[in-house]
Parts: structure tokens; sequence; C-alpha cells
């Protein structure tokens, strides 16, 4: 039977539900918050044992069955309706692997997808092209972005390509497309967005069948963090939908001047938009390495005060970035990265996208170690 990762984690403390923003800082170095994890398994963990008449304590009956239920079918939404999100502090080709096979769900279609940052020059934190070569061509994928919406080497398809071959990525499973090579959007409809309609993604995104969703987590100047939701919504908009996004619908070609909670529900619309225009046939990666609270579309990120911690993966990215944002609150040396989230009202995206439904804030976290 897998461990469960929260029983793992010696340095996790325990948290109670707030709101963003009730967050101070004590002296041991470690954010102290009012929130709790929302990993049930930890919840079940910390409640499992109950007094019997005699004042000895027994297990309660959820805590002898929470290991148990955790083995069911992940692609049906895990235990009871709560998604598995499964993890590694293996932070290497095996473990990336081994996360991805755990998911028990491959991606149908002979064209794949995989869905990357591909880094803002001179010194961002993109993922290493050789910590997922191995899993790239275990789904025979083609790597894909889209062109940024701010100006940067990468506003430009010739230079977007330059930076993406610099980088490692072009020779990687099947290559590497620009989705919106060409200026040209796709336009998606969103059902139940609480800001968008419609939204734009690359012209390109039309030729794939499924997506792997591979995300470097870290903090961002605008969103707080950057995940999975923010790669499936921001990074697959074409500039275009970019620009949408950013302003709630409001403007077509300038990303900046939105509304701060606006902002976040649209990237929660944008992202269902996508998952539901893929029937689901979309699996989320995060690798929790190099946590700076700067972007990788930041040339220059700030140096990560947070210890590398591993690598998780469901099929529900709100559950998945909901996990990243616990272990965050429970690291070492979390205080930037906990200011960064806060000061944007970072969690509210995972509100967001739990309320239109897109995913679920509660998870059951699993180790795949052994």
């Amino acid at each position: 039977m897998k461990k469960i990762v929260a029983l793992l984690l010696s340095f996790i403390m325990p948290l109670s539900l707030a709101a963003c923003g009730n967050g101070s800082f004590g002296t041991d170095g470690n954010a102290e918050t009012d929130r709790t994890s929302h990993n049930v398994a930890e919840s079940s963990s910390d409640s499992g044992q109950s007094e019997s008449a005699d004042g000895e304590s027994e297990s309660d009956e959820s805590s002898q069955t929470s290991d148990d239920s955790a083995e069911t079918n992940v692609s049906a939404g895990g235990t009871d309706d709560v998604p598995v999100v499964y993890m590694t502090t293996d932070i290497s080709p095996e473990g990336l692997m081994k996360v991805y096979e755990a998911l028990g769900v491959e991606l149908t279609g002979d064209n794949i997808a995989v869905k990357l940052s591909t880094g803002e020059p001179p010194a961002s934190n993109y993922l290493d092209p050789d910590l997922i070569r191995d899993l790239v061509e275990r789904v025979d994928g083609t790597i894909v972005e889209c062109n940024t919406a701010y100006g940067g080497s990468r506003s430009e398809t010739a230079m977007h390509y330059q930076v993406a071959e610099d980088h490692g990525f072009t020779d990687l499973g099947k290559g590497f497309v620009i989705m919106d090579e060409d200026g040209e959007s796709m336009i998606l409809p969103v059902e139940g967005g609480q800001q968008l309609s419609e939204n734009y993604v690359g012209a390109h995104f039309g030729d794939f069948d499924g997506f792997l969703v591979l995300s470097h987590f870290k903090g961002h100047a605008m969103a707080g963090f950057g995940g999975a939701i923010k790669n499936i919504s921001i990074g697959i908009g074409s500039q275009e939908g970019k620009c949408l996004i950013h302003t709630a619908g409001n403007s077509h070609t300038s990303p900046w001047g939105g509304d701060q909670d606006a902002f976040l529900e649209s990237m929660a619309d944008a992202g269902k938009s996508v998952v539901d225009a893929l029937d689901g046939n979309i699996l989320f990666i995060n690798v929790m390495n190099r946590l700076s609270i700067d972007c990788d579309c930041d040339g220059n990120p700030a140096e990560p005060d947070i210890h590398d911690i591993g690598i998780l993966a469901s099929t529900d990215p709100v559950a998945l970035d909901q996990a990243c944002v616990d272990l965050i609150y429970q690291a070492e040396g979390n205080e930037s990265f906990i200011r960064r989230m806060e000061g944007q009202h970072a969690e509210h995206v995972l509100e967001a996208g739990e309320a239109i439904g897109l995913g679920s804030r509660t998870y059951r976290l699993e180790s795949v170690d052994e």
C-alpha cells in the first residue's frame, strides 16, 4: 500500500481554513496562517483516532478505509469523486515517469501535444529538457506553446522558435509548434464561465487530440502562482486570447489594466473551455523545483527561498494546483512565496475553478515513492 505523502513529509505543520490574505509570519521562518490543507488523506490521518468508552484510542472507520479507497480508478474522479494527486520527491526522469504512470490513464489519439513554457531568456527557470525527454517520447508528443502578449523574446514567432531551439525543446518528441505562429486564433466556447463566454486559443490547438500539460510550478507577479491552470489558460491562449483573459474579455489588444479577481476568474473560465474541448483527454503534471517567486516568463527571476519539493500529477488541474499551494504553505522559507500569492489573491483562481466545475479543491495526496 502506498504511503500518504502527508505522513512522509515531517516538516508539514497543521493548517486551518481561511481566505487568502490572512497569513502572518512567525519567528521560525515559516508562515503562520489560519488555513488548512485540502488534502483529505491528511485530514483523516489527523482525526482518525477516537476515544473508546474505557479511555483508549481506537481507529474510526474512515481512517481504516482511507488507504484502501485510494486504489480506485483515477479516471473516474478518485475516491467518492475526490481526485487523487500523486507525488514523488524524486525530481528525475524516472520520478516523472513514475507519477505519470500512477495516473493509470493514457492519452488517446495520434497527435498528442505537450504544453510547457519555453522560458524567457536569459536565465529563467523553465523545465529541463533532459528531465522531460523520456516522457515526451513515451506519449509521442509534440511540444507546443503560444507567443507572449507582453513583449520580450517570445512575442514574435521567429524569435520564439529560436528561444525554443536554444532552450532544447525543438528536438524532443515530434518537435515544436507555436500554436498561434500565424497570429491566428481558434475560438472555444466557455460553458458556465464567470467572466468569459469565449476563449481564444492558438489556431493549431485543433490539430491535437490530447494534451499532456507539463508545468513548472512557481510564483507569478500577476497571478500569484503559476501551475496547471495558468498553463492551460494564459499558456494556450493566443496573443489575443491572453489579452482577453487578463482584461476579463474587455480588450483584444492589451493585457494591462484588468481587475485582479476578474483576471483570475477568466483564467479559470479559459481553462475549463480547454478541458471541455478535449473532452477530458488531458493530463496534468506540476514540477516543484527552482521555486522562485517569479515566473518562467521572467528572464531574471529571484533565487528560490524554498528547497525543491517534488513532482505531482493528477487528472484534475484544480486539485493539482491546490496541492502545490498547500505544500508551499508547509515548506520552510516560504515567506516571500506566500507574500507573492496572498498579495495577488492567488487562491481565488482555485475558488473560481471549483465554482465552475473545472475541478475540486479537495483532493487525496498519495506518494508513489517506495
